[in-house]
């Protein structure tokens, strides 16, 4: 069930992404990073549609920061410290709008809302201190949640069909009543595979403001 509207009153629960969908991202920003750094061919190894295998690894938990950064130093110029590789691999984080949270918090209100996303412990402590500190209310906005959950704890990633179910078996949601967000095309036809309500957020279109609008779910007042 791809694309197709659906009543919010029809859904057990709604499963959204975080990168793209609620939190910034700019994904050219680390390749130019890296090339500064002396590594001009990152892009082919990390971008929106695929990765290699070890940026997979960091984001199952199967790969800590300190291997990860090794890693990433070996590619850059000599003299390039784990400071300058650091801030290249996060300067993908942008941020996200308060309006957007207040967003959140209103759908949670509403249905049983839940967070699933691709990231690594690196990447959550940096957007997490982040909201806590650019948010009006941060505890509010992850309490919209019933669960946030992380691919580095799940052990499992998008777009792979038995995440989706495994999450909807975790919090006994039907999948033919659950729906799911989110802005990376392979990672929605993972969802509906998955048989959920499966829709693909074009951010080149509109926001997840837009979205809820033209779905005619509920909007704060």
């Amino acid at each position: 069930m791809l694309n197709q509207p659906v009543s919010l009153d029809a859904l057990e629960g709604v499963i959204l992404d975080f990168g793209g969908v609620l939190y910034d991202i700019d994904y050219d920003a680390p390749p130019k990073a890296f090339a500064a750094l002396g590594d001009p061919d990152f892009a082919s190894l990390y971008h929106q549609a695929s990765q290699s295998t070890w940026f997979d690894d960091l984001e199952t938990g199967k790969l800590n920061r300190e291997r990860f950064y090794g890693h990433l130093l070996k590619r850059c110029a000599p003299g390039t410290t784990e400071e300058e590789v650091h801030a290249a691999w996060c300067c993908i984080l942008t941020g996200m709008p308060p309006a957007r949270a207040e967003l959140v918090m209103h759908l949670g209100t509403k249905t049983r809302l839940f967070l699933l996303s691709n990231t690594n412990a690196i990447h959550a402590r940096v957007f997490e201190e982040d909201l806590q500190a650019t948010l009006p209310d941060a505890d509010a906005f992850w309490g919209a949640f019933e669960t946030a959950h992380y691919s580095q704890d799940l052990g499992l990633k998008k777009p792979h069909p038995e995440t989706f179910l495994h999450v909807c078996e975790l919090h006994g949601l039907a999948p033919e009543k659950t729906l799911f967000l989110d802005d990376s095309i392979q990672h929605v036809r993972g969802a509906d595979e998955a048989g959920l309500h499966a829709h693909h957020l074009d951010l080149s279109q509109e926001d997840f403001g837009g979205w809820l609008k033209r779905m005619g779910w509920p909007m704060p007042a």
